[in-house]
């Protein structure tokens, strides 16, 4: 398996399927990196600029949504135990 990229650009909905899907596999490192950010009490706004490549200021509708649809669905997969066995586990 590739190792996923570590800064890709986000869609602006994160999937909705309940199956790991390609776009999952590639985002691996931004739904982690959105766990942590919510762990650690960060501003969405900032996490959406930052991990996201939305800037809030100036599409706060596409990042608020793109900000709750990814966090969903990391939540999704760490309640699945497939964010922490690697995305390529059944």
């Amino acid at each position: 398996m590739m190792e996923p990229p570590l800064d890709p650009d986000v869609a602006d909905a994160a999937p909705a399927d309940q199956t790991l899907t390609a776009y999952d596999e590639r985002h691996v490192v931004t739904y982690m990196r959105l766990l942590q950010a919510e762990s650690e009490g960060a501003d969405w706004m900032e996490v959406a600029r930052v991990v996201l490549h939305i800037d809030p200021a100036q599409e706060p509708d596409r990042a608020r949504n793109a900000y709750q649809s990814h966090l969903a669905r990391a939540k999704w997969m760490t309640e699945q135990g497939r964010l922490l066995r690697g995305t390529g586990s059944k």
